[in-house]
């Protein structure tokens, strides 16, 4: 486990790079940026020795845990960007990033967000392809795998509205949560020109015919299509 969340890191990190790039961004920032990505799962490694779980809602906050490890570290001592790259470690799991920030801290808070979506599409795909889904459900927080989708969750995509996790019901709303991100919750036109072009949207809306024959499942798949350009 501690080995697939350093394969996450590593491909957080070069997709922050990449949008770093493709957005033009200046060498300190994309700097900042890149430091941002390499340390935001830094919690994970001890959240996973100490509970034994990824799963934040049986252990703790993740993102705080990192933002916490590393300042106590210190290993960020000295960089002028240090508190930019900290709060963008400790935003980047919150469901909206607060308001006001200052543009240092908002590219690096936007950029890791991204970043770690795209790889998460990764990861699902991942999963779904090395996991026995339709009779063990465990990756998949042991969710109905036949179950329609839940409106509610439909609504809040369709109005670019995060989802609130209580909310899944179903592994087709698993699965829709990642079809919202590309719907509304890809700040870089880099992100959404990357997650085109790895096929990721095509893929869910396939897997979600697997899951379910409810029209809503095309309708957001043709919202996030639209979205992504």
């Amino acid at each position: 486990m501690m080995q697939l969340k350093l394969v996450h890191t590593r491909k957080v990190v070069e997709a922050a790079c990449a949008i770093a790039k493709g957005e033009g961004f200046d060498a300190p920032t994309a700097r900042a940026c890149e430091a941002a990505a390499l340390l935001h799962d830094t919690g994970r490694y001890e959240q996973l020795r100490v509970y034994n779980t990824f799963r934040d809602s049986d252990s703790v906050d993740h993102a705080v845990f990192s933002h916490d490890i590393v300042k106590e570290k210190g290993w960020l001592d000295g960089w002028e960007d240090k508190d930019a790259i900290l709060a963008a470690v400790l935003y980047h799991n919150r469901r909206e990033i607060p308001e006001g920030l200052d543009p240092l801290t908002l590219a690096c808070s936007r950029t890791v967000r991204d970043a770690d979506k795209l790889d998460i599409f990764r990861v699902l795909e991942d999963q779904i392809a090395t996991t026995d889904w339709r009779h063990d459900a465990k990756a998949f927080w042991n969710l109905p795998t036949t179950a329609a989708p839940n409106p509610v969750v439909a609504e809040a995509i369709r109005e670019g509205r995060p989802v609130d996790y209580q909310n899944i019901k179903s592994l087709a709303d698993f699965v829709l949560i990642q079809v919202g991100w590309m719907v509304s919750g890809l700040e870089y036109a880099t992100s959404r020109r990357l997650c085109a072009a790895r096929g990721h949207l095509a893929y869910r809306r396939h897997f979600l015919h697997q899951l379910t024959d409810a029209p809503v499942v095309d309708e957001l798949c043709d919202l996030a299509e639209k979205a992504l350009g």
